[in-house]
């Protein structure tokens, strides 16, 4: 690998990755871009494990989502364990899933089945949240060496970075999109029930707890009715 030319990749996919404009467009384009970069790599996909379910993130070549799929039913594998791993361990190489694995031995047997030859995979993670694992699939045995293993942090690196950068802007437009929601449904209550602003609040926030809907959604079904009646 010529490690320069990677380097020079790199710098081009840091500017990708902040330039999209949604968090799933950045973990999409961090798996496209694994697949593009990575030497040997036919597919890639990142996995989280959520209250014990494995969820795929993103998905670059059709047997990512299958393998998540049999982690998940199975409860183990390579990427399902290093995604709820809390022992520091950020990274696993399995070189030949032709051979037996005896940590995996249900899971070995049927990704051989889906074509998989060899796996490498990398915590997406900042000193304050992991995101789940980027993991790296090949149809050939030994599609992955130590050389690859850097790679791939370098890449996860990256995109770790992005992707928290990514998730704090999705959560600003959201709460500000709330906010909007919000004021524009106390607005209507307090024109219509001639309420004071925190009459109103109070209002909104008495029907989202009695029924367990989300603030924003109570504000907004309020004003589509308005709309509608208008």
């Amino acid at each position: 690998m010529e490690w320069r030319e990677y380097a020079e990749q790199m710098a081009r996919l840091a500017r990708d990755l902040l330039a999209q404009d949604s968090v799933q467009a950045t973990l999409d384009e961090i798996v496209a871009s694994a697949v593009k970069l990575i030497e040997g790599c036919d597919a890639a996909g990142i996995l989280a494990v959520r209250k014990g379910r494995a969820v795929t993130l993103a998905a670059c070549g059709d047997m990512v989502q299958e393998c998540d799929r049999l982690q998940g039913e199975l409860g183990e594998g390579p990427c399902f364990d290093l995604a709820r791993r809390k022992d520091g361990e950020r990274v696993y190489r399995i070189a030949d899933l032709t051979r037996p694995q005896p940590a995996w031995e249900r899971f070995a047997d049927q990704a051989r089945r889906l074509g998989i030859g060899s796996m490498t995979g990398v915590l997406l993670y900042t000193d304050d949240e992991d995101f789940g694992a980027l993991n790296l699939y090949a149809r050939s045995p030994g599609a992955f060496g130590k050389d690859i293993e850097t790679a791939g942090w370098l890449l996860a690196s990256h995109a770790a970075i992005a992707l928290a950068d990514a998730r704090t802007i999705d959560q600003l437009e959201h709460a500000l999109e709330t906010r909007h929601a919000v004021g524009e449904a106390m607005g209507i209550l307090m024109e219509r029930h001639h309420l004071s602003e925190q009459d109103a609040f109070n209002v909104l926030r008495r029907i989202s707890q009695h029924h367990n809907i989300k603030l924003r959604d109570v504000a907004q079904r309020l004003t589509t009715e308005h709309t509608d009646r208008a």
